[in-house]
């Protein structure tokens, strides 16, 4: 990524592929925010959290940042870097009953603006548990991964202990390229069968703790085979009951993630996202075996293949040839003529949160770690995990324009069956 400075003002950073594609595709209705939720035994100091808060920004400069403004003949949106926050990025909202609630809904309703820096907001919900820090990132500046990485950093200031990431687990070499019986890419894919959307629009969520799934050891597949093999059959059992989606193959986006979780991991949005497929006979809840066995070959295969992040298309598009705006409205066009072709759903798996989150004696040690990401149509439904403490916390995260609360609920009791299905193997 190039930097340059301009004379008389600060340096600017071009705006990577990721954020370019995000911002010109950004809706009012459904704002593109990662939501990050870390529950903590006890309370916080509200002066040395952000004091704690604002150094660990300072300390990862990429995420003090605002989009700088620009003629709209311009080539490129660029990221403006600032000294300090614009404004205060943490806050306390009055304690009550719904606080947490509350928190979330800001998380799903509202996100950080662009124009003022950094684009993260932090939420302190209290709790009779405890607190909970309430994270909301604009995913046109950073992704979850790197921001709680500056949430890592805080821990360590406010608390003063070590916050350094563990060991990762040691993985089998990857496979071999794809396996020839991989669903045609070309192939319009099934999409999640609409429910019953309420009222209101903007995002729905609901988050549940759940065991890790065991699995045998030496076992050829990973827990996130076992998460992404449990997504497919809970989007095709929820298809069956309704009727839909009958002939096609389900395509499921998974991001990948390769930057180091040490302090020198690169701020911003760094993962790639590549598409696991299914062909309708091959989700058959009595066949889980075989099931696991392929879906182990093929994201093995896609995390060794090297690609761009959004894939040859998107890199085309960013590409300075005519001005950002011009370049916007055919991003926009293409996308909504692309629609059919969107992945059926997304399953981003964070793993284990590398870092204690360890923010001392009086707080705590982070007991749960939620993320969600955006679920904006006409993909409409997104699932996250993350596991601590030997539990796995999911997210189901929806468009208000195709589900309703009751359908999160059930969606949600499909995935936990099918999840424990993966384990009779």
């Amino acid at each position: 990524m190039s930097v340059h400075a301009r004379p008389g003002g600060p340096a600017r950073i071009p705006f990577p592929v990721v954020d370019e594609i995000s911002r010109h595709c950004l809706q009012h209705q459904e704002p593109e925010t990662v939501h990050i939720e870390v529950h903590l035994p006890g309370d916080v100091d509200p002066g040395r959290l952000r004091k704690a808060f604002g150094e660990a920004l300072r300390r990862h400069p990429r995420s003090l940042v605002r989009e700088a403004s620009g003629p709209w003949y311009r080539r490129r949106y660029e990221w403006e870097p600032t000294d300090g926050p614009d404004a205060e990025p943490v806050s306390f909202p009055a304690p009550g009953p719904h606080a947490l609630r509350d928190a979330r809904a800001r998380a799903l309703g509202a996100a950080p603006p662009l124009t003022v820096s950094p684009p993260v907001r932090l939420e302190v919900a209290r709790t009779g548990e405890g607190a909970v820090l309430v994270l909301t990132v604009n995913h046109t500046a950073m992704d979850g991964p790197a921001c709680l990485r500056v949430l890592a950093t805080a821990a360590g200031l406010y608390g003063g202990r070590d916050n350094e990431p563990a060991a990762p687990p040691v993985r089998p070499p990857d496979a071999p390229p794809a396996p020839p019986d991989t669903p045609s890419p070309w192939a319009r894919p099934a999409r999640v069968a609409p429910g019953a959307p309420g009222p209101a629009p903007g995002n729905g969520l609901i988050v549940t703790e759940l065991p890790l799934p065991r699995r045998p050891k030496g076992a050829p597949y990973t827990v996130n085979d076992q998460l992404m093999a449990a997504t497919a059959l809970t989007v095709a059992h929820w298809n069956r009951e309704r009727r839909a989606g009958r002939g096609r193959p389900l395509r499921i986006t998974m991001p990948v993630d390769d930057r180091p979780r040490d302090s020198g991991m690169p701020i911003g949005n760094g993962t790639r996202l590549v598409d696991v497929a299914f062909a309708p006979e091959e989700l058959d809840a009595d066949a889980v075996p075989e099931l696991l066995r392929r879906t182990a070959l093929r994201t093995r295969a896609l995390k060794a293949l090297p690609r761009p992040q959004l894939g040859h298309g998107a890199a085309l598009l960013t590409t300075p040839w005519a001005p950002v705006a011009c370049r916007a409205a055919l991003t926009r066009a293409l996308r909504r003529a692309a629609a059919p072709w969107t992945s059926t759903t997304l399953l981003s798996n964070i793993g284990r949160v590398p870092y204690p989150l360890d923010f001392g004696e009086d707080a705590g040690r982070a007991r749960a770690v939620w993320f969600s990401a955006p679920a904006r149509m006409p993909r409409g439904l997104t699932f996250t995990a993350a596991s601590t403490a030997g539990r796995l916390h999911l997210a189901l995260r929806w468009s208000g324009a195709l589900l309703g609360d009751g359908d999160g609920a059930r969606l949600s009791e499909l995935f936990a069956h099918h999840l424990r299905t993966t384990e009779a193997t």
